[in-house]
């Protein structure tokens, strides 16, 4: 089976808007989990393969390329934005893929309201964008444990040290 990477890549919510009708019409279970994915390692992969067992949809908001310099500084992100969501489109556990452009995804959390919220462990619930919006629609904010000794930061300080 061929997976049409592009079509689940979304450059905005209303791009996404009829998908996400279609899918709450079916009753799909919605996950959310949001993140810079600048270079994508097992770390991510595993916390995007936990999140998509959390429901029958993933949805994940990508930082676009402004917030991710913002986030992140003057030197990134490493791949720009239509890099980034064609490797995260291409897994076939993420079944949508939204640019967000704001400093946090708090805006696309409210016009998905998704039944689960998911992030790193490294957060605590009350400091997690978008909280308070799944909790009062009744949906669950999780926090998933990281894979250890593994960042996209410390990838980069790996790959400026080698000869």
């Amino acid at each position: 089976m061929q997976i049409n990477t592009k079509s689940k890549i979304y450059s905005n919510f209303l791009a996404f808007g009829e998908t996400l009708k279609k899918w709450k019409a079916n009753n799909e279970t919605i996950v959310f989990t949001n993140g810079c994915f600048d270079i994508i390692h097992h770390g991510h992969v595993d916390s995007l393969q936990k999140s998509a067992e959390l429901g029958t949809k993933l949805i994940v908001g990508l930082n676009s390329d402004e917030s991710v310099n913002i986030l992140k500084g003057k030197n990134r992100p490493v791949f720009d934005v239509e890099a980034r969501s064609i490797i995260l489109a291409a897994f076939e556990f993420v079944d949508a893929v939204i640019v967000f452009y704001d400093d946090t995804p708090a805006e696309l959390i409210a016009q998905i309201i998704p039944d689960v919220l998911v992030k790193g462990k490294q957060y605590k619930i009350h400091e997690i964008a978008g909280h308070k919006t799944v909790l009062n629609n009744g949906g669950k904010v999780i926090t998933l444990e990281l894979v250890a000794g593994i960042s996209t930061s410390d990838l980069i300080d790996k790959i400026k040290t080698l000869d």
